[in-house]
């Protein structure tokens, strides 16, 4: 897995979300962007909520970027309480063939100038 996360890199379809203190990394999350589709795969913290944080400035990112959806996986309390929604599979898999329809947004991401987590749709 770790292999295939690494070449997924290299060709500019997975990308990490990083919340650093100083020189430590202490928390983020990482995933797969397909189209308009952003996979989440897991999220870790050494400090309390630099993940969530981690996921607040990716939703803002994806939302200036006309995503369409952020696969969370799995449904948990702090997802919900963060935003996340739970749709049937069937419209889930509607979302998801128009969002893989939009072009790939491979390669590095940064975070422009102006991206807020504050930003309203």
């Amino acid at each position: 897995m770790r292999d295939a996360y690494i070449e997924l890199h290299r060709a500019g379809f997975a990308h990490s979300v990083e919340a650093w203190q100083g020189n430590q990394l202490v928390g983020g999350l990482y995933g797969v962007s397909l189209g308009g589709a952003f996979f989440g795969e897991s999220m870790f913290a050494q400090q309390r909520d630099a993940s969530k944080i981690c996921l607040v400035y990716l939703s803002a990112l994806l939302r200036a970027w006309d995503f369409d959806c952020i696969d969370c996986q799995v449904t948990t309390g702090h997802l919900l309480r963060l935003g996340a929604v739970e749709i049937p599979r069937a419209l889930f898999l509607q979302r998801l063939e128009r969002a893989l329809q939009a072009p790939d947004r491979a390669g590095p991401w940064n975070l422009p100038p102006g991206i807020s987590p504050l930003m309203q749709d």
